[in-house]
């Protein structure tokens, strides 16, 4: 028998605030792994994540396995998002405005396989459809393939993107710098676009 599906939940504003230590534990679980291979802080976590709260059309998508979070995916209207990305966007001709900026998607290994990804894209491309907004995109972390700390067997998410109806941009990147593991300094990574323009097709 499959296990239950992850009750995945939409959260904004307030209701954030008492989410934030679990949320923030979350992403420095997750993206330690690779290809982000990111050294976490609380602090700035929890800082990072309560912006979230303050931007008006912001939303978290939690995933709970009873009442315990073990996932959490990010959105929010471009305007409201980093300038780097705004920049990007731009940059390519590309009018910011008419964008939902979905951040990351972060879940437990052991709840894996499960459906919250797809819940994920689905749940956050509603809450863009609410906010009137056409069109979404996400970044990735440019890795190089022959990364001798690439994982056995890692299998990227690319197919898994082009199925919800996204379609690579490698051509509209940003730079985004963090300390990865085992570094004392923080170092630039690329991130290219993915867009799904208009928000209407994919499938699961």
């Amino acid at each position: 028998m499959s296990p239950p599906a992850l009750r995945l939940e939409t959260v904004s504003g307030a209701a954030i605030a008492p989410l934030l230590p679990a949320l923030a534990r979350l992403r420095i679980a997750v993206f330690r792994e690779w290809p982000y291979l990111y050294e976490g802080d609380m602090a700035y976590e929890e800082r990072y994540l309560a912006s979230y709260a303050t931007s008006p059309g912001a939303a978290l998508v939690v995933a709970f396995d009873g009442e315990e979070p073990v996932g959490v995916s990010t959105c929010q209207p471009m305007q409201e998002a980093a300038a780097e990305f705004r920049r990007a966007l731009a940059g390519a001709g590309l009018d910011p405005a008419r964008f939902c900026y979905f951040g990351e998607s972060v879940l437990l290994p052991a709840w894996r396989g499960r459906g919250a990804g797809v819940g994920f894209f689905t749940a956050r491309e509603a809450h863009a459809r609410r906010l009137g907004l056409p069109a979404a995109c996400f970044c990735a972390v440019v890795r190089d393939p022959d990364d001798p700390r690439r994982p056995p067997g890692h299998v990227p998410l690319d197919a898994f993107w082009r199925r919800r109806g996204y379609v690579p941009r490698p051509d509209i990147a940003c730079t985004l710098s963090w300390k990865e593991i085992g570094q004392a300094e923080e170092t630039p990574h690329r991130l290219s676009f993915w867009l799904k323009d208009p928000l209407e097709g994919g499938k699961g």
